[in-house]
């Protein structure tokens, strides 16, 4: 496990929302302070570097004595989200598109199941657009498109440091889901706490 390694989670805002102080070494107040300042201080070059790759795992972005940042943005996964909306979108249009043309040239009779077809369409969209609606997925895009998870840390183990992250990622995907949690606001959870470390522990 790395003798230094501070964990943050950075809200659209450039807010904290969840930090942890998670390395071997004895945690002093002053250190803890100078750590922050060092992750604050590398945002904007991870603002400029999240535009330049479709990398997620950013590495190492910034340099403080033997400390290094490194960094996962999570912009991937709201390109999903977007494609699911504008996939909803499209396959309205589409059946409504089908569904004019066909009654107007009266041409039902000779292409049969057709209708049913498009109506299915429609209320499947429909029915998705609403349970994501419910998961509040149309709010995630607000809030999760800057999300960055940032570590300092004095290690060498890049693969390590990936895979925490991917699995701190997974674990901040369920407290999204939540629907008792507000998007962007602090992550208080005991049990979300308690994972980050051990995984910390696992990889770091």
């Amino acid at each position: 496990m790395a003798s230094t390694a501070c964990f943050i989670i950075v809200s659209r805002n450039d807010i904290p929302i969840y930090e942890a102080e998670v390395g071997s070494a004895v945690k002093k107040e002053e250190a803890a302070h100078q750590h922050q300042f060092i992750l604050h201080a590398a945002l904007d070059i991870v603002q400029d570097l999240a535009w330049t790759t479709s990398a997620m795992f950013l590495k190492s972005v910034d340099r403080f004595n033997d400390l290094v940042v490194s960094v996962y943005v999570t912009a991937g996964h709201i390109l999903f989200m977007l494609q699911i909306k504008i996939a909803y979108s499209l396959l309205i249009c589409i059946s409504s598109a089908v569904n004019t043309s066909l009654v107007g040239k009266g041409s039902w009779e000779f292409l049969p199941g057709i209708r049913d077809w498009t109506c299915i369409i429609i209320f499947i969209n429909i029915t998705l657009a609403s349970i994501l609606s419910e998961l509040f997925l149309f709010s995630l895009t607000a809030h999760f498109i800057h999300t960055r998870l940032m570590l300092l840390h004095d290690s060498r183990n890049d693969d390590g440091i990936k895979s925490f992250f991917q699995e701190v990622h997974e674990l901040y995907i369920k407290i999204l889901l939540n629907p008792l949690y507000l998007p962007g606001s602090r992550v208080t959870s005991s049990h979300f706490d308690t994972k980050v470390r051990a995984l910390a522990r696992k990889y770091l």
